[in-house]
C-alpha cells in the first residue's frame, strides 16, 4: 500500500508572506468560530463587525455544519470520492477530508488557499487516511486553471469531483467574473462532478450586513461584496440544483428538528448532469 500524499510545505518563504497587520477573513473566521489562530487586528475588525451584525458568529458555525452535512452527502448517497475545497480556511472541527474519509476512507481531498497562515496550519494538521489522500495547493481563486492544474496532480479529473466554495466567491466584486469563475472549473469537470457554494446575502439582515461590509472594505482588507438569491442562482446555471435549492446555510437539509434559525450566508448544492 502507497503512503498518503500530504500536504507540501514551503515553510520559512510562506512564513514571511505572512501579514500581521492586516486582517484576513480567515483568521476573523476562526475568531469568531472561538479559535487561536488569529491577532489583535483580526480581533479588532472581527469585534467592530459584530458590532453592526451581533449573529455573525451564529453564521460561521452554520456555514461550517452546513458543509459537513454537504460532504456526507456527497460521500454517502452521491457516492462521490473526489473533493477539491477552494478557499477553506484555517482547519478545524469538521474539516473536508475528515467529513468525506470518515464516510470512506479511500476519498482524496485538495484544499485550495493563498494565505499564508492558513496553508502552514494546513500542512501541520490536514493529514490523510492511508487508504485517501490529502494536498494543499497555494493558488488563487481568480485563476482557475492554475488551480485545477495543481489538483491534478492529486485527484483524478476525468472522475467526479465536487467542488466546495464557502465564502469565497464573495470577495471576487465582479458578478460575472465569478460566474466566469465557477463555470471555468466545472466545464473542466465530468458528469457526476458537484458545486457546493456560500455566500453572504442580503437576503437576510440586508441593511446591517451592507453596513459591516463597507466596513469592512474600508478598512484594508480584500474587499468583498453581497449578493441576492437572484445573483447566486447563476452559479449554478446548468448544473442540477438539488434541493432544497438556494436557502439560508441553517436551512439546507438540517439534521435536527425544530425550526432553523436564518443565517446571513446563503447555500447551495449542484450537481453537473
Amino acid at each position: 500500500m502507497s503512503d498518503p500524499v500530504l500536504p507540501h510545505d514551503e515553510g520559512v518563504a510562506r512564513v514571511n508572506r505572512l501579514r500581521t497587520d492586516v486582517s484576513h477573513s480567515a483568521r476573523i473566521w476562526n475568531y469568531w468560530l472561538g479559535g487561536k489562530d488569529n491577532y489583535p487586528v483580526d480581533q479588532e475588525v472581527g469585534d467592530q463587525i459584530l458590532s453592526f451584525v451581533p449573529a455573525l458568529p451564529r453564521s460561521a458555525v452554520a456555514d461550517r455544519a452546513f458543509l459537513a452535512r454537504a460532504v456526507r452527502h456527497l460521500a454517502g448517497e452521491a457516492g462521490v470520492r473526489q473533493f477539491l475545497d477552494i478557499g477553506t480556511g484555517l482547519p478545524t472541527a469538521e474539516n473536508t477530508h475528515e467529513v468525506a474519509q470518515r464516510v470512506d476512507p479511500t476519498c482524496r481531498i485538495v484544499y485550495v488557499d493563498n494565505d499564508p497562515l492558513v496553508l502552514t496550519h494546513a500542512h501541520a494538521l490536514l493529514t490523510s487516511t492511508r487508504e485517501g489522500a490529502t494536498d494543499y495547493i497555494e493558488a488563487d481563486v481568480h485563476d482557475p486553471e492554475a488551480i485545477l492544474r495543481g489538483a491534478a496532480e492529486t485527484l483524478d479529473l476525468d472522475r467526479p469531483v465536487a467542488v466546495t466554495m464557502l465564502g469565497i466567491l464573495n470577495f471576487v466584486m465582479d458578478t460575472d467574473e465569478a460566474v466566469s469563475i465557477v463555470h471555468r472549473l466545472l466545464d473542466a469537470l465530468p458528469s457526476g462532478s458537484h458545486l457546493v457554494l456560500s455566500h453572504p446575502t442580503t437576503e437576510v439582515d440586508g441593511e446591517a450586513m451592507t453596513q459591516a461590509v463597507e466596513y469592512w472594505n474600508s478598512q484594508g482588507s480584500a474587499p468583498m461584496t453581497l449578493r441576492t438569491r437572484a445573483d447566486l442562482t447563476r452559479f449554478f446555471d446548468g448544473v442540477d440544483l438539488l434541493e432544497p435549492g438556494i436557502v439560508t446555510c441553517s436551512r439546507w437539509r438540517p439534521d435536527q428538528a425544530g425550526e432553523p434559525v436564518d443565517v446571513t450566508h446563503f447555500a447551495g448544492v449542484g450537481r453537473k448532469a
